[in-house]
């Protein structure tokens, strides 16, 4: 058996390119930024992608400048899925130490002190900024009020039941931010994707929850899969519905314009992201923990089957 590269995190995919190829000194803060677990920066991705869809969709006018609305909402995407990963195991240092799943990680196994976790931290996010200020003063505007909501993130769980909703606020918010980029100023069809992402982070964020209930319980940890107990599926079931009723409400009121065609194209997308929600809840098991992470993983298909049909709407 092969032995387990030297500080890899417990729960990241093994033979991941960041302890398979990274530079050993790179590798504690790549792990802090959760490079080698890619999963979250899709989850903070697929909405921006929406956005600019959707906006393109809006005003029948899909042109170049989207492409790096995607390409840089992406890379910012990354950037700050890394600041707020590093921000997290800052404000949690004590917490994950307590935590099976989560005290192998660069702060609490002693891999990065929390002054280098601020330095690195501070940097993602400037990087991130400069990439921001390439688009419009309102889109800057709109991207910088996230912040409010990253910042509170690592708290919530300290003082409500509902952290998973502070994250939805924060994980959705690119669909907010690339609409404006696109069309200049907000739209309420950008609205109502925003309030069907946070449903869907609400679902899949509540399957990951279950995996930490007992240590959680243990140090007072709050979440929604605590909240729920046995009552999960039912509020899964109900967060399933939210997400494609307001996506396609957003579907709806961004194609009132459009052909026939490309509204029908666009609808097919969140009643296909329904079906893959159903899938996963259809095997969702809170006592099989070591399902709980494929199934969430699952989640960046379920994400970028709208993103398939969208992108068809736009080109018939």
């Amino acid at each position: 058996m092969s032995q387990a590269p030297e500080g890899q995190v417990a729960d990241a995919v093994k033979g991941n390119w960041v302890d398979s190829y990274a530079p050993a000194w790179t590798r504690p803060y790549l792990r802090l930024s959760r490079a080698d677990r890619p999963i979250g920066t899709w989850l903070l991705f697929i909405p921006c992608i929406w956005g600019t869809l959707l906006a393109a969709l809006a005003d029948g006018n899909a042109r170049l400048w989207d492409l790096w609305i995607i390409a840089g909402c992406g890379i910012g995407a990354f950037l700050m899925r890394g600041a707020g990963c590093t921000w997290n195991d800052i404000t949690d240092r004590d917490f994950d130490a307590k935590v099976a799943r989560t005290k192998s990680r660069p702060i609490p196994s002693g891999q990065v002190t929390v002054r280098g976790a601020v330095m690195w931290m501070v940097l993602q996010a400037l990087i991130a900024f400069g990439i921001l200020l390439s688009y419009s003063v309102q889109t800057i505007a709109v991207g910088m009020t996230s912040l409010i909501f990253v910042a509170i993130y690592p708290f919530a769980k300290r003082f409500t039941w509902w952290p998973q909703v502070f994250l939805g606020l924060a994980f959705n918010w690119g669909a907010l931010l690339a609409w404006t980029a696109h069309s200049g100023s907000l739209g309420w069809p950008a609205v109502g994707l925003y309030l069907a992402g946070i449903a869907w982070t609400l679902f899949y964020d509540t399957i990951y929850a279950h995996q930490d209930t007992e240590d959680d319980a243990l140090i007072g940890v709050k979440s929604t899969a605590r909240l729920f107990g046995d009552q999960t599926p039912a509020w899964l079931r109900r967060f399933l519905v939210i997400t494609v009723t307001m996506m396609t409400v957003s579907v709806i009121a961004a194609g009132l314009n459009a052909s026939p065609l490309a509204l029908a194209f666009a609808l097919i997308g969140p009643w296909a992201m329904g079906w893959h929600l159903m899938w996963q809840l259809g095997r969702f098991n809170p006592d099989d923990k070591a399902s709980l992470t494929p199934l969430f993983q699952s989640n960046r298909d379920a994400g970028l089957i709208p993103v398939l049909f969208f992108a068809a709407a736009l080109a018939v």
